[in-house]
């Protein structure tokens, strides 16, 4: 029996200063741009406004790109384009930056944090600080096994919840959620139809690397028997987690709640994000207000959730390379709302506005010369 009580989430999170947020409305009808000009960043500054309790709103300076890593024991099925327990090479590529999310963290000075949740690989090959909260070597086959027993899902959400703890007492104003694992994409597609009570079929994506027809079906079988195990456990999002998620699924979930509570500003990269933020909402409905989708990856499950959740993303590039490299790329636009929203002058008040100049007094033009000339 879990001594995690879930239903507490839904009493500590409350929604974004909406009187804040009115007062950033009034503030951007004030400004000398109209609104409305400039689209969605009008929206982006006054949420932002909202999520800091702050008009004008804080410049974005510390924000980070936090990443939760596990290798999903569906793999095995070849349901990835990468082999079974290749997440651990991932992430020592990320470390060294080779990979997109570490090009764009370093044009953009963003750190990068990455939270070893159950990768399959020896410990002693990846530094101490990313492998420290790890619950387990691989999480189970999700189409014949639990992923996780209920106790190792609720250290690991557990551990989720810890990581936005130290991150929101670091001074971190704004978080980019990913994640790296080989066969989460399979796990996440199994929530999202869960939840959303649809066939494997309409959730079942190609994955960040592109799977071909053969591993495609494969992938929607996997998901379809996962779906049988998950239903009876609709219920309880602690034991979905065991049974179809896995550490790093159920870490995420923990930490985009501990978020939300934290009022953290979080913004969800791709479809595992999505999926597990989905998981969130389930818990605590406030929950979604404090999150942003950075990009439409182009996977039907991302789609699905985040209609679900009434989440526009503000991207379209159809990048499915996932470890927040998506979430990066829309981290700007984060940045130049808030600078918009803060920098750009009111229009001047009516009692400002210079006086207008007094009509002349007596004739002007060819009137004076006429005049003068009959003097």
């Amino acid at each position: 029996m879990s001594s995690l009580n879930l239903d507490d989430f839904t009493d500590l999170i409350e929604r974004p200063d909406g009187g804040v947020r009115r007062d950033a409305e009034a503030r951007r009808e004030r400004q000398i741009v109209p609104p409305g000009a400039l689209g969605r960043l009008d929206d982006l500054g006054e949420w932002l406004a909202a999520a800091q309790s702050a008009v004008p709103v804080r410049p974005v300076e510390r924000p980070r790109v936090v990443l939760f890593a596990g290798d999903h024991g569906v793999a095995e099925l070849g349901v990835s384009a990468r082999p079974a327990g290749g997440a651990g090479e991932l992430v020592r590529e990320v470390l060294e930056g080779g990979r997109p999310v570490s090009v764009l963290a370093r044009r953009l000075g963003v750190p990068v944090r990455i939270v070893d949740m159950a990768l399959d690989c020896d410990p002693e090959t990846l530094p101490e600080d990313v492998v420290r909260h790890r619950v387990r070597r691989g999480s189970g086959r999700i189409d014949v096994e639990d992923a996780l027993t209920l106790e190792e899902a609720e250290t690991a959400f557990r551990a989720g919840v810890a990581v936005a703890d130290e991150e929101a007492d670091s001074g971190t104003d704004l978080v980019v959620l990913g994640d790296v694992s080989v066969g989460g994409t399979t796990a996440a597609g199994v929530l999202v139809a869960a939840l959303c009570g649809v066939d494997a079929s309409v959730v079942t994506g190609r994955g960040g690397l592109a799977i071909d027809d053969l591993a495609w079906m494969r992938k929607c079988a996997a998901i379809r028997d996962a779906l049988r195990r998950a239903r009876p456990v609709l219920g309880d999002q602690l034991r979905l987690l065991a049974a179809v998620g896995g550490a790093d699924l159920a870490a995420m979930t923990g930490f985009l709640l501990q978020s939300a509570v934290r009022k953290l500003p979080v913004v969800l990269d791709g479809v595992v994000t999505a999926a597990c933020a989905l998981v969130a909402q389930r818990i605590a409905f406030r929950a979604p207000d404090w999150w942003l989708a950075a990009h439409d990856s182009g996977e039907p499950g991302q789609a699905k959730a985040l209609d679900r959740m009434a989440l526009e993303p503000l991207l379209t590039h159809g990048v499915t390379v996932g470890e927040g490299a998506g979430g990066l790329l829309a981290l700007p636009l984060v940045q130049a709302a808030a600078a918009l929203a803060a920098e750009l002058p009111e229009k001047p008040k009516e009692s400002e506005k210079p006086e207008e100049p007094e009509e002349p007094v007596g004739p002007v033009g060819p009137e004076v010369s006429e005049a003068a000339a009959e003097q």
